[in-house]
């Protein structure tokens, strides 16, 4: 089956971030290239329109886009977006008008064969980048019980942290554990029967926590979004899509105090989530949040509405 990845929030995502046609505008995480393709086009020959990703297939699937007749200038860059104060340094760019970040993961990366999905037996990777040197398989075969239990739990919200953790320790003693079908059979082991016949597979959160923890997922959010931040006009917006609570409550407390710092206002009072319609066409939106910040010790002076549902934070 070919790979699939269908973009989350993306006339929502666009639309919150007012995209004029002579702006600079990141996306910080190109992914499968729909909201780039649809910022792309938002953009004309006065814009620009820089593209991050630490996985190089994003980009080569941005370079495939059909070529617009009065495009913006276009910068794909291979790299992590905490690092964007860097990027737009190396690219000669002062200041940013507009920024999102899609902090879900594309069903591409699905099909790499790096250990991102439980359902086929693979290299327990879980990296973005593919010269990445620090594997799950490695975190998993030498943190200790202690360290283990602590990152599924504070990462994955596992009620089960502390049995898996120990037996992921036990089980490497006899044989490393190396790939995602070695890691399943061990959560499976640990983890009660009533667990594993739920709708939402016994590994999601032991998955989603190794993943997290092998690539700082966490921390690049925080320097990205602080980078972003302290970069944007006044008057310039940030959106970001999160897809998990842990991600929702480090992004709402960012913008909650850049406002409290002046720099800014909270434009999204409550995060907008995919319509019913979104919802039927595409499961994996159903956790989706999008927030969205105005820079500036003036800006937010009006309060972005939309005819979507909204949830209470």
């Amino acid at each position: 089956m070919e790979p699939r990845h269908d973009t989350v929030l993306l006339n929502e995502a666009v639309e919150a971030l007012a995209v004029a046609p002579g702006d600079v505008v990141v996306d910080a995480t190109v992914g499968g290239a729909g909201h780039f393709a649809r910022l792309r086009d938002r953009l004309d020959e006065t814009g620009t329109l820089i593209g991050i990703d630490a996985d190089a297939d994003a980009l080569d699937r941005a370079r495939a886009l059909p070529l617009a007749a009065r495009g913006p200038r276009i910068e794909l860059v291979e790299d992590n977006f905490r690092n964007l104060a860097s990027i737009l340094d190396q690219l000669g760019i002062a200041t940013l008008d507009k920024s999102l970040f899609d902090l879900g993961w594309s069903g591409y990366q699905l099909a790499t064969g790096r250990g991102f999905s439980f359902q086929k037996d693979e290299p327990l990777l879980m990296t973005y980048g593919k010269d990445a040197t620090h594997s799950a398989a490695e975190l998993i075969n030498s943190a200790s019980e202690e360290e283990l239990t602590d990152i599924l739990r504070t990462f994955g919200e596992e009620r089960f942290a502390r049995p898996i953790a120990r037996a992921i320790v036990r089980e490497r003693q006899s044989a490393r554990i190396l790939t995602t079908g070695d890691l399943v059979r061990v959560v499976e082991m640990a983890t009660p029967a009533w667990y594993q016949h739920r709708h939402v597979h016994p590994a999601t959160r032991t998955f989603q926590a190794l993943r997290i923890a092998v690539n700082d997922e966490l921390g690049a959010v925080r320097d990205g979004l602080a980078a972003a931040i302290a970069r944007t006009r006044t008057g310039g917006r940030i959106a970001v899509i999160t897809f998990h609570s842990i991600e929702d409550r480090i992004v709402k407390h960012l913008f909650r105090d850049a406002a409290y710092a002046g720099k800014g206002m909270v434009v999204t009072r409550k995060p907008i989530i995919p319509s019913e319609q979104e919802l039927a066409a595409n499961r994996r939106a159903r956790s989706a949040k999008l927030r969205v910040f105005a820079c500036g010790p003036v800006a937010g002076q009006e309060t972005f509405t939309h005819s979507m549902h909204y949830l209470y934070a």
